[in-house]
């Protein structure tokens, strides 16, 4: 995958390579070429490619990864403050943990808008459990809550369900 630092560097040959365009145009109108009406599109082009480039190396693109963290799939979010991720009824106390800290920051972005009073991202952690054959009950083992006021001053809260974790079905090995 492409750092930041790629597209910085992609980002100046493509400023090179549109300013060289644009004097091609240029000159392409003072000695009436017949291309200079492909050169103009050429160079808008070039300026859209470069200021696209420009936005990839300005927002990281990478995630977070937190050691311990188990693969998540995101069931339900409302883009504001609730969001609900299914994981594997295996997981362990510790590994729920890492993954809801994974999926909180995954899914933190500065355009989730709080309510007054509750400016907080909560994202719950569910599994699936059959109790009986032809019968499936969600089951929440844990929620993390998250400041939506600032990343670097980030108030956690995270709760672990443990006695959900007794009706979770037991490995058969």
């Amino acid at each position: 995958m492409f750092s930041t630092a790629d597209f910085l560097q992609y980002t100046q040959w493509s400023g090179i390579a549109t300013l060289v365009f644009a004097v091609l145009a240029v000159l392409s109108f003072v000695f009436k070429w017949g291309i200079r009406f492909r050169l103009v599109g050429t160079t808008g082009f070039m300026l859209v490619l470069t200021s696209g480039l420009f936005g990839l190396s300005v927002v990281p693109l990478s995630r977070t990864v937190i050691p311990g963290a188990e693969k998540f799939t995101l069931v339900y979010d409302n883009g504001a403050t609730q969001a609900v991720i299914a994981i594997s009824p295996t997981i362990s106390p510790s590994a729920l943990e890492a993954t809801l800290r994974q999926a909180a920051s995954n899914l933190y972005t500065y355009g989730r808008l709080g309510k007054r009073g509750d400016n907080y991202l909560m994202v719950r952690a569910r599994t699936v459990v059959h109790p009986e054959p032809g019968v499936s009950v969600p089951l929440y083992l844990g929620q993390l809550k998250q400041s939506l006021d600032s990343r670097e001053n980030a108030e956690i809260t995270v709760e672990i369900y443990t006695d959900k974790f007794a009706q979770l079905p037991k490995p058969t090995a």
